[in-house]
C-alpha cells in the first residue's frame, strides 16, 4: 500500500470503559466472537510476543520507511494513556524501530504496549522494565530518524487492516484487532463465553467429566463411530458399533488349530 506522508493529530478511540471490559477476557474469547465479521482481525503468528505481558487498548498507528523510526516516535509523542502503538516498518529487517528509551518514554506516558511489524531491540532491558512488546523480528541494528511516513492512518500490520482507534488486544496467543464499530458486540460475546467457561471449570472441580460438559459426547454419538474394547495390536477382535449404552467387546478367541502330524505312508 502507498501512503501519503500525513500525520493526523487526533484519534477517535474505542471507549475506555469498553477497553476495561476487554481486559477481563482473553484474546481467545474475543476471537471466538468475531465469526459474524467479514474477517477475524487476528494477526499472523509472525507477530509474536517478545516480552511478557498482555495489552488491550485503542490503536495509535505509524508507518515507518525502511531503516527509519521517526514516525514511530511521532506517534508515540501523540499517544495517550492506555493506547497501544501499532507500527509497520517497510523493509522489516532494516533497523530496530523500538528499544529501551522508547519504552521508558512510553511507560511515562501510560502507553499499554507496542505491536511492531519489523525489528525491535534491547529486549532484555525492555523485559526488565515490564513493558509488553510484540514484533516480527529482533535485531540490534540502529534505525535512522529522517524519513517521512504516516501517523494515525489505516495500516496493514500482520495481515490485518488497523484503523486508528480500533480495539487492539494481545496476549500469549497473539494479536487481535477489532474495528471500533464492532467492539461492543465482540466484547459482550466474549464476556458471555468467559462466564460459561468459568461455570465449566467449577463443575470440573466438582468431579464432572469435560467430555460431557462441552457437548463432545453428543457430537461423538451423532457420528456413529466404532469403539473396540481391545488393544489395536491384539490378534483377534470384533468391531461392534456403539450406541450410547453399548460397548464393544472382544469376543472369545477361537482355539488355535493344532498342527497335524505326518504319518508314514504304507503300501
Amino acid at each position: 500500500m502507498e501512503y501519503e506522508p500525513l500525520i493526523y493529530l487526533r484519534v477517535n478511540r474505542v471507549p475506555p470503559e469498553l477497553c476495561a471490559r476487554a481486559r477481563a477476557v482473553s484474546v481467545a474469547d474475543l476471537h471466538e466472537n468475531t465469526g459474524h465479521l467479514a474477517y477475524t482481525g487476528l494477526m499472523t503468528s509472525a507477530i509474536h510476543r517478545v516480552t511478557p505481558g498482555t495489552v488491550v487498548g485503542p490503536a495509535v498507528t505509524a508507518l515507518c520507511r525502511a531503516g527509519d523510526n521517526l514516525m514511530a516516535h511521532r506517534a508515540l509523542s501523540l499517544a495517550q494513556p492506555g493506547d497501544v502503538l501499532v507500527v509497520v516498518c517497510q523493509g522489516e529487517s532494516a533497523g530496530a524501530v523500538w528499544g529501551d528509551l522508547a519504552t521508558r518514554f512510553a511507560q511515562a506516558r501510560g502507553v499499554s504496549g507496542v505491536i511492531v511489524q519489523g525489528c525491535v531491540r534491547d529486549v532484555d532491558a525492555v523485559a526488565a522494565l515490564g513493558f509488553p512488546v510484540w514484533a516480527s523480528d529482533v535485531s540490534p541494528a540502529h534505525a535512522d530518524k529522517g524519513k517521512l511516513g504516516a501517523v494515525n492512518v489505516p495500516i496493514v500490520c500482520g495481515g490485518v487492516r488497523v484503523h486508528p482507534g480500533d480495539l487492539v488486544a494481545a496476549d500469549g496467543d497473539g494479536v487481535l484487532v477489532v474495528e471500533r464499530r464492532h467492539a461492543e458486540r465482540v466484547v459482550a460475546g466474549a464476556e458471555i463465553k468467559m462466564r460459561r467457561e468459568e461455570d465449566v471449570a467449577r463443575r470440573i472441580e466438582q468431579g464432572e467429566m469435560l467430555w460431557n460438559l462441552t457437548g463432545s459426547a453428543q457430537a461423538f454419538e451423532l457420528l456413529g463411530a466404532t469403539e473396540v474394547d481391545a488393544a489395536y495390536e491384539d490378534p483377534t477382535w470384533s468391531a461392534l458399533p456403539l450406541t450410547a449404552t453399548q460397548s464393544a467387546s472382544r469376543p472369545t478367541a477361537a482355539p488355535a488349530p493344532q498342527p497335524q502330524q505326518r504319518t508314514r505312508e504304507t503300501k
